[in-house]
């Protein structure tokens, strides 16, 4: 069996090609289910280790590797870049006009690539006591997400845990921010257009003035949803458009507005596409207009488990020392991996990104740098969360 201190040793011997894939993979970005070339780099390296690898339809691949007779433990990373243009001067900042890798995709794939090599060396004389299924997802970033589609073609077959890890660049390179229950929030898509008897803003009892009806329902439909829904359940209801007529002397016929529904409780989750649409009915039944509700359900909150947590918070004090262990925060941003830790317990880490002292940048804008030692970082940690596993 491998110790702690030969996986460490594994990956920094890989630390120079990790560094390459990961530029060649930010030079390169594919928006989500057009992967092709990222599945091919990644399958040509899975076969340099001597791993086979399963393609999966359209885009993306799973592989194994380790003892058959072991437990399985399931690594995940997303493939897919973002409809955003590169505004870093990097040598390997994107060269596909409006396509970036703005959500450090690109680090996830190197370092599940590191983690993958470092556990094939050992495995290679039956020294590796566990199954670690390796599972490199496309189109994270578009929902309902490409997890289901990976889940549907058997990824967690007889998986007994799952763990992956996400860039935060907020935090400092060396940390991995770790956290039980919701460590992210579900994310679902409401649209609702409105349509009614429009005319003269001098007359507007004779319309169903439908402007007034759209704006009363884009402030009583949050308000009424955080006195429906548990206040526990952290929901949010936030408009990101909202659009009806186009002059000021003329009540328009139709309208619609447009946002996101964001929550941090699985089961209030399961309620809310009921709740909002009924809360829509009766919000706009005064003004006699009609509403159409188109309600896209996106992901669940990743809810790590208790037990799955503390084996990725043993790894990382083991990979990295106990200093690089710290909390992190709750976000209400969507990730579906939530789909895997509603399967099979599992548990999400925040890999620090951020050079200290350096500058904080956010997740999809086209300014987000990363410092790279955040890629062995995070292969030595999904490594040891995999070896860790067999002893929980």
């Amino acid at each position: 069996m491998p110790t702690p201190a030969d996986l460490v040793a594994a990956v920094d011997a890989l630390v120079p090609d990790l560094l390459d894939v990961r530029r060649d993979l930010h030079a390169h970005p594919e928006l989500s289910w057009q992967e092709e070339r990222t599945t091919d780099v990644v399958a040509r390296w899975l076969d340099k280790f001597g791993i086979q690898a399963t393609r999966l339809d359209p885009t993306g691949l799973v592989a194994e590797v380790g003892d058959s007779a072991g437990p399985v433990i399931a690594l995940r990373a997303d493939l897919d870049a973002l409809p955003i243009s590169d505004k870093t001067s990097d040598p390997w900042r994107s060269t596909v006009p409006g396509v970036a890798h703005a959500c450090g995709h690109d680090v996830h794939t190197a370092a599940l690539l590191g983690a993958a090599g470092a556990l094939a060396r050992h495995a290679e004389d039956g020294g590796l006591p566990v199954r670690v299924r390796l599972v490199f997802q496309p189109a994270e970033e578009v929902m309902p997400g490409g997890a289901l589609s990976v889940l549907a073609a058997g990824a967690l077959s007889g998986v007994s845990r799952a763990f992956a890890l996400h860039c935060d660049p907020s935090l400092d390179v060396g940390l991995v921010g770790l956290r039980e229950g919701s460590i992210t929030g579900a994310a679902d898509r409401v649209r609702v257009q409105l349509s009614g008897r429009g005319g003269h803003t001098s007359r507007p009892h004779l319309t169903q003035d439908l402007t007034f009806a759209l704006a009363t329902l884009c402030t009583q439909l949050p308000a009424a949803l955080s006195r429906r829904l548990d206040p526990r359940a952290g929901a949010s209801l936030v408009w990101g458009s909202i659009n009806a007529g186009s002059a000021p002397n003329v009540i328009p016929a139709t309208g619609e507005a447009t946002g996101t529904l964001r929550m941090l409780d699985a089961t209030a989750w399961h309620e809310s596409e009921h709740l909002v649409r009924a809360l829509v009915r009766e919000i706009v039944a005064p003004y006699d207009v009609d509403a159409e509700v188109t309600y896209i359900q996106g992901v669940p909150p990743v809810v790590n488990d208790v037990e799955s947590t503390e084996i990725m918070r043993d790894a990382v004090a083991v990979a990295l020392g106990p200093s690089a262990v710290t909390t992190t925060s709750q976000s209400l941003g969507g990730e579906d991996f939530a789909w895997f830790v509603e399967s099979v317990p599992g548990s999400m880490g925040r890999l620090g990104t951020r050079t200290p002292g350096g500058a904080t940048y956010d997740l999809h804008q086209g300014n987000l740098r990363v410092d790279e030692r955040a890629v062995a970082i995070g292969a030595k940690v999904l490594a040891m969360s995999a070896l860790a596993s067999t002893v929980a």
